[in-house]
């Protein structure tokens, strides 16, 4: 009895302070508040602020100097009535395609042949970067020269016997639009390329070693090991490609303008001419809600995909 008795206050005495113990190792550092709080406040105040004033014009009439006049859902029910409108989604879906598609595939092509450490391999992956390093504008000049009636691309035309191809390639409704394509591709693919290098280098060198003894062809372990591996890079590539497309302005607006006749115009480009030239911001905010909510909804399609896939 006396020992219990004499036991018992020092556990008493021990418990405040393994509370305060706790107490103190789960208090968060004023440092580390300041390094959560303070991007937080700066992506509040120039991204999540001025998007929520973007969809408030949407539903007004502005024309950025007089008072916004409410409008309601008026600016988006002439959007399903403007036929301009619908060319630039036309054009939009058109160049997330081909240029989302094309840039994933040539990228991952490009990394495909370049991971491997050889001498000289290095220069290659400089050389198929180094246009991202360029202004998207200066990139377009020299294209529109090469693109001019008299310019390199068909003087290659004529030089070679196809005369027949040759054209003013930015002034034809035909081929203005994929014109445009070539050097937004020629910019993208180093970048695209980039990303999938970093998944590459991360994937296991057993397991192509262990598909090797099984007698598993190159194809299949590109289909087995290499894709399923890549998933993750794949959504990151998939979130730049969708956006890249979707607010592609630079290149387009520098060589054709939207133009001849509407046939290259995008929904950046449209949104920037409505907004800025015709001084219809109301309608010009509509079309960058209408620019959000495509790439949100693609973006946000693929990765419940993808997580149904992972957790299946």
């Amino acid at each position: 009895m006396t020992l219990l008795t004499a036991q018992a206050p020092t556990r008493d005495t021990e418990r405040p302070t393994r509370t305060r113990r706790r107490k103190g190792a789960t208090r968060v550092p004023p440092m580390v508040l300041a390094f959560v709080f303070l991007p937080l406040l700066a992506e509040a105040f120039w991204v999540f602020w001025p998007a929520l004033q973007g969809f408030y014009l949407s539903l007004t009439k502005w024309d950025g100097v007089s008072a916004p006049q409410f409008v309601g859902l008026g600016n988006y029910r002439e959007m399903f009535g403007d036929p301009v409108f619908g060319s630039a989604v036309l054009h939009t879906v058109l160049w997330l395609v081909l240029f989302g598609g094309l840039s994933a595939l040539l990228g991952l092509g490009a990394a495909l042949l370049l991971q491997q450490e050889r001498r000289g391999v290095g220069f290659y992956r400089a050389a198929l970067f180094l246009p991202v390093v360029f202004s998207l504008v200066a990139t377009a000049l020299v294209w529109q020269a090469m693109y001019q009636p008299d310019g390199l691309i068909n003087h290659v035309l004529d030089g070679i016997g196809l005369q027949s191809l040759t054209r003013s390639w930015l002034a034809d409704e035909q081929t203005a639009l994929y014109a445009v394509i070539l050097p937004a591709l020629w910019r993208q693919i180093g970048y695209v390329m980039v990303l999938y290098l970093a998944g590459l280098k991360g994937i296991d060198p057993a397991l192509y070693e262990a598909a090797k003894v099984d007698g598993a062809s190159r194809v299949q372990q590109f289909r087995h090991i290499t894709l399923p591996q890549l998933s993750s890079v794949n959504a990151v590539v998939l979130s730049v490609i969708v956006i890249d497309s979707l607010r592609s302005f630079d290149v387009m607006w520098a060589l054709t303008r939207g133009g001849p006749y509407h046939s290259s115009e995008l929904l950046s480009t449209y949104m920037y001419s409505t907004a800025f030239q015709s001084l219809r911001l109301g309608y010009g905010s509509a079309l960058a809600v209408a620019i959000f909510v495509l790439a949100f909804g693609v973006i946000a399609s693929y990765l419940v995909r993808a997580f149904r896939e992972a957790d299946s």
